[in-house]
Parts: structure tokens; C-alpha cells; sequence
């Protein structure tokens, strides 16, 4: 597929002045010599975005993801690097963007369309469209300031979508419409996917990116710190969120054992994550098993030793939790080193960062030693199934005809007798 949108090395700074002069003779005296501090909101910036693809941006407050937005819109010209947009492109970046407040929304609709570089008589001839798709037609009369955030922003995308650009951004913009509103505009979205159009997306609800994009980029200070499908890209998002360290220093702490202290009678020494993506990728997919080897050493012989593990969402929620002692495992007289490899056949998880508790002690209670949620793994959804648990689903159709061999109009009366 061709490119549609190429950000080459895009750099955008900005000045961030720390003194105000409010009267013509600070003004004056201080010309030229107003001390300010530079700030790069976007460094090097690089992004191939393909014809067709709808391409999600990730990244915590102030990563730079609406100024690369506003960068690719022509809203803002970038400091350094330049970018190349195939096509028209139309933009919903902010609540209200190109409205006149003391305008009606009729007036409104020609002007935003004006900006958008749109003729009067193609105007002319979608406007009761566009007015029908904002459900405001009681409203398009009144002037734009008595509009709520709600109004507002059914305007703002009908006008930006009803003239089918080659490229949409839409900025966060639709979290404030309400349901059936985001329902409308999901299936507006759905329908330039299936002409082959080109859409940006910024939002910090990774799970409906999930549902609408298919690849993505996450942000962090400015720069990009990874790319890919939208399921890997949402791993990467979330391991910033909470500070992950770098997977090569995850790998070497769960690696590198602990020495046993003195006096304790069982130490883990170190901790191993076993999955089919080992060694090929960080992360699970959904329904794979998972080994979680626990490395220890026993200073003297331990005939009742129970193994803990569970596991804890990214906000720490307890999500399972088991012994050994529950699993009815004869462990038998631990002695020098060993392992205890919990094994589970299938991880029922859909997508999310894990991490993993992990505890040995006595039957009567006492702790030799505790890991609290030092080790984790991630999970990642290659589909569009969105939430937090993979149930097994199975969808087939069951035309009443085909019960019992009985007709449409038998198979009825049949279920109807059932009841």
C-alpha cells in the first residue's frame, strides 16, 4: 500500500516564558531580552502511516501525541523534519475548533467547511446532511455559544467527516459525546476503514483502540518508544504508565539468584517465566500456558514447605491466588536447591501487565521468604475482543428448520409447547 502520511525527523520546540511585562514600558525596556526556557515537545519524531491503516497514538499527559497531531494537520509547523499527508485531510482536534461562538451553527458549517477548503455549492448540497447526522436540526439557528460540549462536538465531526478525506485525525474529541452519539461515529469510522481511508486516533482508552485500530505508535517525552500491532503497542503503553524498568534489567533480576541469608531455612533464589513466546517475544497471548519456576534453596531438611503464588493486576488487584497446600501437591522433604514449577495449562487473560507474588513458608503458618509482585508478565490480545478475561466463544447459526428436521413453522410450535 502506498504511504499516506510520512513524519520525517519532526522536531516542534517551544518557548516557555517565565516573566510577563503587561505595560508598554516593561515592554519597551525589556525588547528583545525577555528570558525564556526551550522546551521540545516532539524530538525526531519518524512514522510511515499506510494507506488504509487506522493507527492509534499512545502516551501519558504531555508525551507530545495532540502536538504531532496539530504537527500533521498543518495547525503547527514543526521546528525540524517535515511531513508529507497524500490526500485531503480533515481534523477533529479540539472542542469547537474553527467555530465562531457568535455564529449560528448554519454559518458555522460554511465556515468550518471554508477551512477545510471545501466549495459553497458541495457545502450546499450536504448541508442537510450534515444536519441530520448532528441531530440539530432544531438548533442550527442559534448561535454557536449557547451550544453544549455535546452539541458542539456532533457538529464539529459531521463537517469533518461528510466530505470523505483521504486522512482523518480525530483528538480525543469523542469521549465527551454521549453513547449513542460515539455508537454513530464508530460506525461513520467503520465506513471510511471500508473505503480504504486513513485515520489518526489519540486517546488514552487503549481499549477501544483496540477495537478500531490496527496498529499503533506510543509516545513518551516527545519521542517514540514503540510501534506495532495495537495489541503490542498497548503492552508497551502500559509497562510506561508504571515505570517498567527495560526488559533486558527484568530479565537479569529474575535471573540473577538471591544468596540465601543467614539464618533463613528457605530462600527463593530466583524466579523463571515459561511461555511459548520465550526467547521470541516478552509477552502471552491469550489461552497460552505459562510456567512460573520458583528457584530455591533449603539450608536444612523442611518436610511441611507450602509455595504461594498470586497474581495482581496492574492496579495491584488481587486477580488469583493459590498454595500448594490448596492444590493438595505432596511436596515431600525439601532439601539443598530445587524448583517448584506452578504450571498453567491455559492463561485466561485477554490483555493487561501482571505481576506475580510469590512465597514459600510452613503448613503452620510461618514465612522463610516472600517475593511481593517483584515478577511480571504481560499479556497481549492479537484480536479485537475487548476487557480483561479470554472466555471461550463459539458463535453458529440455527435456523429454526433445521430442529428435529422439523419445518420453520413445526419448529416453532415446538418451542413454543416447550415453554
Amino acid at each position: 500500500m502506498p504511504t499516506a502520511v510520512a513524519v520525517q525527523g519532526v522536531s516542534k520546540r517551544f518557548r516557555l516564558y517565565h516573566e510577563k511585562y503587561t505595560s508598554l514600558k516593561e515592554r519597551l525596556i525589556h525588547l528583545g531580552n525577555v528570558p525564556y526556557e526551550e522546551f521540545w515537545a516532539l524530538k525526531g519524531i519518524d512514522m510511515d502511516i499506510q494507506q488504509g491503516d487506522t493507527v492509534g497514538l499512545l502516551g501519558h499527559n504531555g508525551s507530545g501525541k495532540s502536538t504531532l497531531l496539530k504537527c500533521v494537520a498543518s495547525i503547527l509547523r514543526p521546528t525540524e523534519g517535515r511531513i508529507l499527508v497524500r490526500g485531503k485531510l480533515a481534523a477533529m482536534l479540539e472542542l469547537g475548533a474553527g467555530f465562531h461562538p457568535e455564529l449560528s451553527g448554519r454559518d458555522n458549517v460554511f465556515l468550518n467547511a471554508s477551512l477545510l477548503g471545501l466549495p459553497r455549492r458541495e457545502v450546499e448540497r450536504r448541508f442537510d446532511d450534515i444536519v441530520a447526522f448532528a441531530e440539530l436540526e432544531q438548533f442550527i439557528d442559534n448561535q454557536v455559544r449557547f451550544y453544549s460540549s455535546g452539541m458542539y462536538t456532533r457538529l464539529g465531526f459531521a463537517v469533518a467527516t461528510a466530505f470523505e478525506p483521504e486522512v482523518l485525525l480525530v483528538d480525543e474529541v469523542l469521549a465527551v459525546g454521549d453513547e449513542a452519539f460515539q455508537r454513530k461515529c464508530l460506525g461513520r469510522i467503520k465506513e471510511f476503514q471500508d473505503q480504504g481511508r486513513t485515520i489518526i486516533i489519540v486517546s488514552h482508552a487503549p481499549d477501544s483502540l483496540r477495537s478500531i485500530c490496527n496498529r499503533g505508535f506510543v509516545l513518551d517525552r516527545g519521542k517514540v518508544v514503540g510501534e506495532g500491532p495495537i495489541g503490542e503497542a498497548i503492552r508497551i503503553f502500559r509497562d510506561s504508565l508504571r515505570g517498567a524498568a527495560p526488559e533486558e534489567d527484568q530479565v537479569a533480576a529474575t535471573e540473577a539468584p538471591a544468596a540465601p541469608e543467614p539464618g533463613s531455612v528457605v530462600r527463593i533464589t530466583g524466579v523463571d517465566l515459561v511461555h511459548p513466546g520465550t526467547g521470541s517475544r516478552p509477552y502471552l497471548c491469550p489461552g497460552e500456558p505459562l510456567e512460573v519456576r520458583v528457584s530455591y534453596q533449603a539450608r536444612q531438611p523442611v518436610d511441611d514447605a507450602v509455595f504461594t503464588i498470586a497474581i495482581h493486576d496492574a492496579e495491584g488487584k488481587l486477580v488469583y491466588g493459590c498454595t500448594s497446600q490448596l492444590l493438595g501437591a505432596d511436596l515431600g522433604p525439601l532439601g539443598g536447591r530445587g524448583q517448584a514449577v506452578f504450571t498453567f495449562d491455559s492463561v485466561p487473560l485477554l490483555d493487561g501487565a501482571y505481576a506475580l507474588t510469590l512465597g514459600v513458608g510452613s503448613s503452620a503458618g510461618e514465612v522463610y521468604d516472600w517475593r511481593e509482585q517483584q515478577d511480571r508478565f504481560a499479556v497481549v490480545n492479537p484480536g479485537k475482543a475487548m476487557g480483561s478475561v479470554a472466555l471461550p466463544l463459539r458463535l453458529e447459526l440455527r435456523p429454526f428448520g433445521a430442529l428435529s428436521g422439523a419445518g420453520v413453522h413445526g419448529g416453532l410450535e415446538e418451542a413454543a409447547g416447550g415453554r
